[in-house]
């Protein structure tokens, strides 16, 4: 899997930018490119701008946009914001939703959660279907000794209970109902029946029905989510059924850009729960988080480590969003969550997003600093993005002087070539400064200057990405005073060491590559491959046999998926789970299989870490049963760094703004940095593709490359 003549890009797509990090073959180095993901006078595609660009840059050609040489690549993954964009804007395919007759209202109705139960005025999100079928076809469970009611057919459902059908569908009478939904421009369908997870045949028979009408995006419950609960399965297969053409209209739009389509080139994307799938396997209930599980994977494989076990708080602020997680020698995943207004059930790593980040607005309400949720995005971006925007953090950064525009990429205007604006920045700022100092003189307060305004935004913001860092690691029961706080994304290393402050947090950790560290994750992560099953049995000794056994047979496919791509057997590692909650409960866990195969007591001691308590003399049901499958493919390298044999030289030296006003800074180029470096604070580093702000009382220390164990 391996072709060392060839180029590896590893990219992520995110709100405002486009990282691409590339392995050339024959050099020592890497290239990157960083660039807006949204800039329609200049290209089409920024994933694929950016290939185009470094491919230009080593052949030495140019090459068109829109024909970009595939033969010279290896591999190519991806992480995108295409599915989770098209849900949060509802631009996802007009879809109708096949559901068993009597259930037309379940997902509209969904599980009665309630956010705000004060709210007087309930805002319901938009349902992402447009129509609904009723289909006449009905199944049941039967109760241990049970006879069938008189007529009725049993069958041996999936998890092994006996059911019965009730009603058999009646596919002619179905047909000009889907033929009335064809006939209104719709192409994509939800078939969500009551018992399908244990019982799929008419499920498959519709879906076979319907593909041979001419639908060309037909989702089956009992292939999307095979789990129980009727409303979270039939939420996730309509968000597939809504996503999933938007997902492959993206893929097809960009292998158009390539010769041959990228025929014979890996291209693959990054799943919600950190794993890698070939591009005809990405679906939209697994697209929500592609981006940001690429930056899990990047700073656990390079923060954490074996020896010390030190757990690590993931802070990634990028451009439209702050994203933060925890990591503590394995990946944190949940499996039901919501997006959107929108329920999805399937595995995603746990990670939490706050509406703060560089792009976020600046606003001044009723004597209040507000900072988003609102972004300024891509285009046009902050003020200071040449493109008529609005005032965003970054803007605040700028004239706080924690941005450099000497030092920043020299990338925007109409020719692609300009520094940041920090005229019209600043004269944004004064603007507001004005309406705010209007205000408080009505107070009696003091006027405020333009730095102590901007000051002020920038204290806001780190406030709002504090939050939710607290919510994943103090309010879950861990101490956050332990953590190694990891910071990366474009935006986040200028804000370290106010939010480590914060938290009472005594060492970061920036990468390298921080700036791009998301897509520097999905080129280290693994290839994956699952498998799952509805189980509905009680846990107890009779049971295990049976439950190992079908485990074991999950595990054969899954691995067999993972063979069939070529991996060896020897790089292929597997995970087995059960889904478990006790009898009585509506809450079920998901336990990874431990050492000592004890499913049991692993549940138990989740449950009280998780919940603070225990349930005693209580049956525990398995749910489901889940297979994890990776494949350990050839990932990037890891590149050493030379170690310092004199004191570190600043390039310049410039005024900043901090808490106790301005300060003489200077500032470093990265790559004038070696091994042992030392610097104390006020100071800035510039990599290539982020500002590191060292603020006074700080220091910052230059480590070697060092290779760690992949979790």
């Amino acid at each position: 899997m391996t072709d060392p003549q060839k180029l590896r890009f590893s990219i992520d797509r995110g709100g405002t930018f486009t990282d691409v990090y590339a392995e050339v073959p024959g050099e020592p180095g890497f290239r990157m490119v960083k660039l807006l993901s949204e800039d329609p006078r200049n290209y089409a595609d920024a994933p694929r701008e950016g290939i185009r660009r470094i491919l230009a840059e080593v052949t030495g050609m140019d090459i068109p946009k829109d024909r970009v040489p595939a033969e010279m690549i290896e591999w190519i993954r991806m992480g995108t914001t295409v599915a989770t964009n098209a849900l949060l804007e509802r631009k996802g395919a007009r879809c109708a939703l096949l559901v068993t007759r009597g259930f037309r209202d379940i997902l509209q109705i969904g599980n009665q959660d309630r956010p705000d139960i004060f709210d007087l005025e309930i805002r319901k999100p938009d349902l992402l279907y447009e129509t609904v079928v009723e289909v006449d076809e009905r199944v049941r469970t039967l109760r241990d000794g049970e006879d069938a009611p008189e007529g009725g057919k049993v069958v041996q459902g999936i998890t092994g209970e006996r059911l019965v059908v009730l009603e058999a569908l009646n596919e002619a009478a179905l047909v000009p109902q889907l033929q009335a939904i064809f006939d209104q421009g719709i192409r994509s369908l939800a078939v969500v029946f009551l018992h399908a997870y244990a019982w799929p045949d008419h499920e498959q028979a519709v879906g076979r029905l319907a593909r041979q009408m001419g639908f060309t995006q037909v989702s089956l419950s009992s292939r999307v989510m095979p789990m129980v609960k009727l409303v979270a399965r039939g939420d996730t297969t309509m968000t597939d059924a809504y996503l999933n053409p938007h997902i492959q209209a993206y893929l097809n739009s960009f292998r158009e850009g390539f010769d041959d389509a990228l025929k014979g080139t890996d291209l693959l994307f990054m799943q919600s729960d950190g794993g890698l799938a070939r591009a005809d396997d990405f679906t939209g209930s697994r697209a929500i988080l592609s981006g940001p599980a690429g930056g899990v994977v990047g700073y656990a494989m390079t923060t954490f480590k074996e020896a010390t076990r030190q757990p690590v708080i993931g802070f990634d602020m990028g451009g439209t969003s702050t994203d933060v997680s925890r990591f503590g020698g394995q990946y944190e995943r949940v499996f039901e969550t919501e997006t959107a207004g929108v329920r999805i059930q399937a595995p995603q790593l746990h990670i939490k997003t706050v509406a703060a980040g560089g792009g976020s607005r600046l606003f001044f309400d009723n004597g209040m600093f507000l900072v988003g949720p609102e972004s300024a995005g891509a285009h046009p971006g902050p003020v200071c993005y040449r493109k008529n925007g609005f005032p965003a953090v970054t803007d605040a950064n700028l004239i706080l002087g924690r941005l450099q525009p000497d030092y920043f990429p020299h990338i925007f205007g109409s020719t692609e070539d300009q520094p940041l604006d920090i005229t019209a920045a600043r004269r944004a700022m004064e603007a507001q400064t004005r309406e705010i100092n209007a205000f408080y003189n009505c107070t009696g307060n003091s006027a405020m200057t333009v730095e102590q305004v901007a000051m002020g935004f920038i204290r806001v913001a780190n406030e709002t990405m504090v939050r939710p860092i607290r919510e994943i690691s103090v309010m879950r029961g861990f101490d956050i005073k332990e953590h190694i706080l990891a910071t990366f994304g474009g935006a986040g290393a200028q804000h370290a060491c106010a939010i480590a402050r914060s938290l009472g947090i005594s060492r970061i950790f920036i990468h390298r590559f921080s700036g791009i560290l998301s897509a520097y994750g999905i080129g280290m992560a693994h290839v994956v491959a699952e498998r799952q099953q509805p189980a509905a049995v009680i846990y107890d000794q009779s049971a295990t046999t049976k439950l190992f056994d079908r485990l074991s047979a999950l595990q054969m496919e899954a691995c067999k998926q993972l063979t069939d791509q070529g991996f060896a057997p020897q790089a292929i590692r597997v995970m087995r789970y059960l889904n478990m909650r006790y009898h009585g409960t509506d809450t079920a866990l998901m336990i990874a299989e431990p050492a000592d195969g004890d499913f049991a007591a692993a549940f138990k001691a989740a449950y009280r870490r998780e919940f603070g308590f225990d349930l005693t003399d209580r049956d525990i049901h398995v749910d489901d049963l889940r297979v994890r499958a990776r494949g350990e493919a050839a990932g990037l390298r890891k590149i050493p760094i030379e170690t310092a044999d004199a004191p570190a030289t600043p390039v310049d030296r410039k005024p900043c703004y901090f808490e106790d006003g301005w300060r003489e800074t200077a500032i470093f180029r990265m790559g004038d940095l070696k091994a042992d470096h030392a610097i104390d604070g006020p100071a800035i580093i510039i990599q290539d593709t982020a500002t590191i702000v060292i603020e006074p009382g700080c220091r910052a220390t230059i480590s070697p490359m060092a290779t760690w164990k992949s979790p």
